[in-house]
């Protein structure tokens, strides 16, 4: 039932029109970044609870490993914003580091400085800007689509990985210890 209303919040919070606007608080822009805020501290959370060594496990032959996933979201951080406008920096990981990336630190690392920069270009997005027509992934969407998928891709390999964590006897650090 929580993760339905956090769904049904997340999707309201999305939806709402307003204005990117850090400075005030308000609108748009400052709701996806205080989303984008829990988002980034339950990622970093996990990934630095698990231990080294579950990095590289796997539920089952052909599906990500841990870092694998990690690594996929950090990918993804540079990658979706190129479709709002924002390219992704020379100092972003290589393609090939989802399959090569394994150890803990520089997993981590690479997190941390990839939600530095969706969050960067989640601030430059501007209000008229967010009716704008992109191409995502061959097809025509708003800027706001982009931003909706962005987040959805998110929430889900966040879902993923907590998932993985608890299979790895690890709780959520945010959980409370609630098994």
């Amino acid at each position: 039932m929580r993760l339905a209303s956090l769904v049904a919040m997340t999707a309201v919070a999305v939806l709402l029109p307003g204005r990117a606007d850090a400075q005030t608080g308000s609108g748009f822009g400052a709701e996806l970044l205080e989303d984008l805020a829990g988002i980034e501290q339950k990622y970093v959370a996990l990934a630095e609870a698990l231990p080294a060594g579950a990095y590289t496990w796997r539920p089952a032959d052909g599906v990500r490993s841990v870092s694998e996933v990690f690594m996929h979201v950090v990918g993804a951080n540079y990658l979706f914003p190129q479709f709002f406008g924002t390219p992704a920096p020379s100092t972003a990981p290589p393609r090939d580091a989802q399959k090569s990336w394994t150890d803990k630190q520089q997993v981590v690392s690479a997190m941390k400085e990839s939600f530095a920069h969706l969050r960067g270009a989640i601030e430059r997005v501007q209000d008229d800007a967010l009716a704008q027509t992109v191409k995502l992934f061959g097809q025509d969407v708003t800027t706001r689509k982009a931003l909706m998928v962005t987040f959805t891709h998110l929430h889900e390999h966040l879902g993923q990985s907590i998932a993985y964590a608890r299979t790895n006897k690890v709780t959520p650090p945010w959980s409370g210890g609630v098994e």
